[in-house]
């Protein structure tokens, strides 16, 4: 169910206390030559969307600007500043909490959100608002997406082009696959990214000119439909356990007392 369709009549007998909500997370911003700027809020929102439809889950309005500044040299990207998007998150949890909504799983596309996500996640499970956990589509499945592509990528390579093959395939500038490859980074341990176990780089053109990782033209539609479903599973798979735990299970244990154990 998508909770902004509905009327608040509507939802005042269907929200409370077990209910889960699927918050939609992405980015917008470059994803190589042959995708858009929306690639991962897409791909975050379709699987969100497929999730809701296929449980009891609620899917709430997407967050469509991330945490993004790793790509600000290429145009049209956007971003917010770390602290700003982990407040705006927890706020919007908190939200969803005061609706009665206390499950709540953010459906992450974008690997700059990952670890704010997580804070915001460990702050709303320590104040025991709501329990909310971070997934990100692609480590839910890294068997099936290392069998589909023999040189994948993190960022705008063969698992997020099929993604969008997918989900919207004309958005996908077909004509710029093999651009996409021979002008970008296709293998990553080629990539001087470490010296004496330091990380050398913070942005994405300083290892891809053209902001593309792994070689997209390895994608098929079958591929494409593959992946997408067996990431769907995952997430109607996870929305399902946090429905059915009991709330003793999701919030913290209480302080460890002396002569306890």
């Amino acid at each position: 169910m998508y909770l902004a369709d509905h009327t608040w009549p509507e939802l005042g007998d269907a929200l409370s206390p077990g209910s889960v909500a699927l918050i939609p997370l992405g980015s917008t911003e470059q994803h190589g030559p042959h995708l858009p700027l929306a690639t991962d809020h897409l791909i975050a929102e379709g699987l969100a969307t497929a999730a809701a439809d296929r449980s009891d889950a609620f899917r709430t309005p997407t967050i469509n600007v991330g945490v993004s500044p790793h790509h600000r040299q290429f145009p049209g990207t956007m971003w917010v500043d770390p602290p700003e998007f982990r407040d705006y998150v927890e706020s919007f949890a908190r939200n969803l909490a005061y609706h009665g909504i206390d499950r709540i799983v953010f459906v992450n596309a974008h690997g700059g959100n990952v670890q704010h996500l997580r804070e915001v996640g460990r702050r709303l499970h320590e104040d025991e608002v709501a329990y909310a956990v971070e997934w990100m589509w692609d480590e839910s499945i890294p068997e099936l997406v290392d069998e589909l592509f023999e040189r994948n990528g993190p960022h705008a390579g063969p698992k997020e082009t099929a993604m969008i093959t997918h989900l919207a395939p004309e958005l996908v500038r077909e004509d710029r696959l093999e651009d996409a490859r021979d002008g970008g980074l296709v293998d990553l341990e080629s990539a001087e990214t470490t010296v004496h176990g330091a990380r050398t780089f913070y942005d994405s053109i300083d290892n891809s000119a053209n902001g593309a990782f792994g070689d997209p033209t390895d994608v098929t539609p079958e591929k494409s439909e593959r992946l997408f479903e067996a990431a769907a599973d995952q997430l109607v798979g996870l929305a399902e356990w946090i429905g059915e735990r009991d709330e003793g299970e999701l919030f913290p244990e209480p302080r460890v007392e002396q002569g306890s154990n």
